[in-house]
C-alpha cells in the first residue's frame, strides 16, 4: 500500500511550505491538491493556483510525488495545460502525477460558460483526455473538436517521464470507468455519496467490480493498473483517530487499492481533525501496512 496526502491551496505559502516539506518527512508517497478556480466546499476561503503551488511544492521536496486532484476540463485548455505540465515536470524532477476527472461545472460557469449534462461533461472530459495523451507523446498536434482544438501544436521539449507524465482517472460511471483504463496509468474513486459507512464501502467494492470490467474490456493488466481510493469522501474523516485511518487503510487494501489519499487535517470545516494525528498514523501505521 502506498499513501498520499491532500494539502489544500488555501494557505500562503509561508504556512504552506512547511505542510509539503513535512508530508514527504513523514514518509508519503504522494501530496496532491485540488486544481479548480473556487472549490464548492469551501467556496468563501481563500484560493492559490495549482500549479504554481505544486511548482513551490516542488522546489521545497526532493522525492515525493505531486500530483493534482484532480484537473478537469472545466477551465482548462489542453495546449496551454500542456505546457504548465511540461514545466512542473521538469522542475518536479519527474515527480508528477496528473489526476484528471470531470468535476462539476462551477469553474466554466464562473467563466461564462453553459451549464453542461452529464452526457455533455463526458464528452469534454473525453475529448480534453484525448487531446492532452496526444500532446504529450507527439508534435505537431492538429485537432479540431467540438470543445478544444488545436492547430499545429508544438509540444518540445516532452516531458521527462516517459512515454509520457501519468495520468490517474477519477471514474465512477461506466463511461469514464472506459476511458481510465484507456488512458490512465491509475484509477481514483471517491466513492459515491452515502449516508453510512456500511453503504459507502459496499458501493466502493461495486465501483472496483466495474474497472476490472472495463480494464478487461481494454484488454489492460489489472494487476499493473494503479488504484487509489479518497478515504475523506466517505462519511467518516479518515484522521479522525489512528484507530480509524488503520481500519479505513485496511479494508481499502482487501478491496484491491494500491493506494489511499487522505487530507491533511484543518480546523474547521471539511476535514477537521489534528495535526497529531497525521504524524502518529505516519509513525505508527504507515511502515506496518506499506
Amino acid at each position: 500500500m502506498r499513501f498520499g496526502v491532500t494539502i489544500l491551496p488555501e494557505y500562503r505559502w509561508r504556512d504552506a511550505a512547511p505542510m509539503w516539506r513535512r508530508a514527504q518527512e513523514l514518509g508519503f508517497d504522494h501530496a496532491w491538491t485540488y486544481d479548480h478556480i473556487v472549490w464548492g466546499g469551501l467556496p468563501d476561503s481563500p484560493w492559490f493556483g495549482t500549479i504554481p503551488t505544486l511548482t513551490a511544492a516542488a522546489m521545497v521536496t526532493s522525492t515525493i510525488r505531486l500530483g493534482t486532484f484532480v484537473t478537469s476540463p472545466n477551465y482548462r485548455h489542453p495546449v496551454s495545460f500542456m505546457r504548465d505540465l511540461l514545466a512542473l515536470d521538469d522542475i518536479s524532477g519527474g515527480r508528477l502525477t496528473c489526476g484528471i476527472g470531470a468535476g462539476g461545472d462551477t469553474d466554466s460557469v464562473i467563466l461564462g460558460g453553459p451549464a453542461l449534462t452529464p452526457k455533455e461533461r463526458f464528452e469534454r472530459l473525453r475529448e480534453f483526455t484525448g487531446l492532452l495523451d496526444r500532446l504529450l507523446t507527439q508534435d505537431h498536434v492538429s485537432a479540431r473538436g467540438t470543445y478544444f482544438s488545436a492547430v499545429d501544436a508544438r509540444t518540445r521539449p516532452g516531458p521527462l517521464q516517459r512515454p509520457r507524465i501519468p495520468f490517474v482517472m477519477a471514474a465512477n460511471g461506466p463511461r469514464s470507468m472506459r476511458l481510465a483504463a484507456q488512458y490512465g496509468a491509475g484509477w481514483v474513486t471517491t466513492g459515491p455519496n452515502a449516508e453510512t459507512m456500511v453503504q459507502w464501502w459496499a458501493a466502493v467494492a461495486e465501483l472496483g467490480a466495474r474497472l476490472d470490467d472495463a480494464l478487461g474490456v481494454a484488454g489492460r493488466d489489472g494487476a499493473t493498473f494503479e488504484r487509489y481510493l479518497s478515504l475523506d469522501a466517505s462519511p467518516q474523516f479518515s484522521l479522525a483517530s489512528v484507530a480509524v485511518f488503520e481500519e479505513m487503510t485496511g479494508r481499502a487494501g482487501e478491496l484491491g487499492f494500491t493506494d489511499v489519499i487522505t487530507h491533511w487535517p484543518r480546523s474547521d470545516g471539511p476535514y477537521a481533525g489534528h495535526v497529531s494525528v497525521l504524524e502518529a498514523v505516519a509513525s505508527q501505521v504507515i511502515p506496518r501496512l506499506r
